[in-house]
């Protein structure tokens, strides 16, 4: 069931994406054809300071239109253009992807402490929500989804991802279990900075939307991972948590095992639980999340699905498989199995 992947440089130098589409498609008996997607951070310095919005189009008419109007009216779109794609024999082109790099103008919401996130996120929702022919499904600075209903090395070559460079990649190969294969329903999912790629289901999806949703966020592809990204930008962007903290928000110890802790843990654990009960994830599941400044793995409270991590000099991976981390470095030095609900963050070191 699925095959997840990231690679991280602690030292920023980017990757070509050739060996993550390789390492990838070590993992197709993880998949079923439905889906595929990549992920880099890094990947437009030349529009670094503009918010990249990947859209989904069903045509550029009527609904280009729309979008354009949407932008526009919350600030600057600074340069679009379709994002280059190339035909595969086995992949069919449901939709147009494209890309804008967009400023908004920071004064439509003077009231917020992050007013260009707010503002992005809301038109994110306001859009998707709509239904109307458009879908944005990357939407942080200098970062890029890459995906659609495919195999591995056919979204890879449909998208060219070997021309594409980040210091952060996640890659996904998916098998839809309660929800169909679609391009919006392939990983990564992302909403600003973060970028989810997940293995397994959240069996709490229910519970966990409510939640969110009462914050104002709107989940509309039809998969439980959607509601991850949205955790993660609400936990830590909106309420100001350690990424080590919003781990534990959502994959949290035991009761018992809080209670046998020392004192100052053990307050700690307890106020996070009791804080953020409605966000706490159940069921068998391995996750891989960034942003801008880290990659973390983590699985559920008794790991009911693998994650594997390797290191390599500079470069972090995170794993469904051994095999994928030595196909993108055969040389790596380090491969250890995080137990259950230990999470593995990776930092930048300059």
């Amino acid at each position: 069931m699925c095959g997840i992947i990231g690679v991280m440089d602690r030292r920023r130098q980017r990757m070509d994406g050739s060996a993550i589409k390789r390492a990838l498609s070590m993992m197709n008996e993880r998949g079923s054809g439905e889906g595929a997607g990549y992920v880099a951070y890094g990947v437009y310095p030349e529009y670094k300071d503009c918010y990249a919005l990947h859209v989904f189009f069903d045509n550029t008419h009527e609904t280009k239109r729309i979008v354009d109007t949407t932008l526009e009216q919350w600030g600057t779109i600074v340069h679009d253009e379709r994002i280059p794609t190339y035909d595969q024999p086995g992949l069919r082109a449901i939709h147009i992807p494209w890309r804008y790099f967009f400023k908004p103008d920071p004064n439509r919401m003077s009231h917020s402490r992050s007013p260009e996130d707010d503002i992005v996120a809301q038109i994110v929702m306001r859009i998707n929500t709509a239904r109307k022919g458009a879908l944005i499904y990357s939407s942080g600075k200098n970062v890029g989804v890459f995906k659609a209903a495919g195999w591995p090395e056919e979204v890879a070559d449909f998208y060219r991802i070997e021309d594409y460079k980040g210091y952060i990649w996640l890659a996904h190969n998916r098998y839809p279990t309660n929800t169909p294969g679609w391009w919006g329903g392939a990983h990564p999912f992302n909403l600003l900075n973060w970028s989810v790629v997940h293995n397994g289901e959240i069996t709490s999806y229910g519970t966990n939307r409510r939640h969110i949703e009462s914050y104002g966020y709107q989940c509309t592809m039809f998969t439980d991972t959607e509601v991850v990204a949205y955790l993660f930008d609400h936990l830590v962007r909106k309420h100001g948590l350690d990424i080590d903290l919003a781990v534990r928000a959502l994959a949290p110890p035991f009761w018992d095992d809080i209670d046998t802790m020392p004192e100052a843990r053990e307050k700690l654990n307890r106020a996070i639980r009791l804080a953020y009960g409605p966000a706490m994830m159940n069921g068998p599941f391995a996750i891989v999340v960034a942003n801008h400044d880290a990659m973390v793995g983590f699985t559920d409270r008794i790991k009911l699905r693998p994650l594997v991590v390797g290191e390599c000099g500079d470069r972090l991976y995170i794993s469904s498989e051994e095999a994928a981390i030595r196909a993108m470095e055969p040389n790596v030095e380090r491969i250890n199995m995080p137990p259950a609900g230990e999470p593995v963050i990776g930092r930048f070191v300059v």
